[in-house]
């Protein structure tokens, strides 16, 4: 079964995080320890909340803000490219999907 949601892009912010750092071959370099190491990168930080109806009871927005009218999403995301997806004030669909357990 999947449940599908729409939400609206409301803030796009860029901070400082880490990532693993790779070889050339695109392995995690791990230390002397066996643990991976990790490098600064780039960070940015997308919040989500529900699209809100608008008063037109046909309109697709106030039949999605009907089942859920409230809430949020926060992505944090390291993949410039997959940021690139993401633009303010944009709409989007989530669709949630059962996945099985790790």
């Amino acid at each position: 079964m999947t449940v599908r949601a729409k939400f609206k892009v409301v803030s796009i912010t860029r901070t400082m995080g880490s990532r693993v750092k790779k070889d050339a071959a695109g392995n995690p370099v791990k230390n002397a320890r066996g643990y991976e190491e990790h490098e600064p990168c780039e960070m940015w930080t997308i919040r989500m909340q529900p699209v809100y109806g608008n008063g037109d009871p046909n309109h697709e927005n106030t039949k999605f803000w009907q089942a859920s009218p409230g809430g949020s999403l926060e992505l944090n995301c390291v993949n410039a490219e997959a940021v690139k997806q993401f633009e303010l004030d944009r709409e989007m669909y989530l669709d949630f999907t059962l996945a099985p357990a790790a």
